[in-house]
């Protein structure tokens, strides 16, 4: 017998993760949404997925533009994700870039993938984009955590290289 919905979103609240934002541009317009449930696959080939519930209206953008943009949040940048996770409606200062054919890029991001759609698999209530790896810019500096249903921030700042 599976487990109550609620009860699985409190245990795997105890899992710490990174916050970033999905993008994607249709028709010249960006969407975005917030997102946690992105993973790492393969080195080789450069693997990625995101996980995207068939309900939400990024599900049908990803559909249609067959790539997406994996920014990865800075620690200041909670706001940005509390807009695109439609936590708010209070719209905070944002500047996206658009470089076609990459997927737009969220300016102030610690990173970013441009990623082109290679499957799509069931996963519940959820479609896992996979997706290859086109591009990847890395600036570093402090990440935004997500932990039991709340943003957090590191202890102690870390510094990391840019690399570019």
């Amino acid at each position: 017998m599976p487990i109550a919905p609620q009860l699985l979103r409190q245990a795997m609240g105890q899992f710490a993760t990174g916050v970033t934002v999905i993008t994607a541009a249709v028709d010249g317009a960006v969407h975005a949404m917030t997102a946690n449930a992105v993973t790492s696959v393969s080195l080789e080939p450069p693997l990625v997925l995101v996980c995207v519930g068939r309900q939400r209206a990024m599900h049908g953008v990803l559909e249609r533009a067959g790539r997406y943009g994996i920014n990865v949040l800075a620690a200041e940048q909670e706001p940005v994700a509390r807009f695109f996770a439609r936590q708010t409606d209070q719209e905070p200062a944002y500047r996206f870039v658009q470089q076609p054919p990459k997927a737009p890029r969220l300016e102030g991001a610690l990173a970013y993938l441009d990623c082109r759609v290679v499957e799509r698999l069931p996963g519940g209530d959820h479609t896992i984009f996979l997706a290859e790896v086109e591009h990847a810019e890395v600036y570093g500096g402090d990440p935004l955590l997500f932990f039991g249903g709340r943003y957090a921030r590191l202890a102690s700042p870390t510094t990391t290289p840019s690399l570019r």
